[in-house]
């Protein structure tokens, strides 16, 4: 098996890993909203799983473009259109971050503190 072909190989199986993250995610999603039905916000929490197994999907299949772009054919031409996918894969991923935890990735959610660790000041006080 030459280089390429081993690349291509592994290009596939992440490929697959990719779509199967999305889909064992959504059918995890929907079996979880199934069987919890009775309790609150099951559409949110529903949306939520959803969007984590599609995030990580995303991710997953960008690294094998990448893999099989960078290894395999590295044109100009097969770059750019690398570079047009990724872009429109990040667009997705920062999108649907946005919908699932109502903030940007680069933004701090509510429960970080915003102190560094080990710091006094930062520390609630007990009477």
């Amino acid at each position: 098996m030459t280089f390429a072909e081993v690349i291509e190989v592994v290009g596939k199986v992440v490929d697959a890993a990719g779509v199967a993250a999305i889909v064992v995610g959504a059918l995890y999603a929907a079996f979880l909203s199934l069987t919890r039905r009775r309790e609150g916000n099951v559409y949110r929490l529903f949306r939520r799983r959803l969007g984590r197994s599609i995030l990580l999907g995303l991710e997953l299949l960008v690294a094998a473009d990448i893999i099989r772009t960078v290894a395999i054919t590295p044109t100009l031409e097969s770059v750019a259109v690398l570079a047009a996918i990724v872009l429109i894969r990040t667009f997705l991923s920062f999108s649907l971050e946005l919908e699932i935890t109502g903030r940007w990735p680069w933004q701090q959610s509510p429960e970080q503190d915003p102190a560094p660790a080990g710091d006094a000041a930062a520390e609630p006080t007990r009477p």
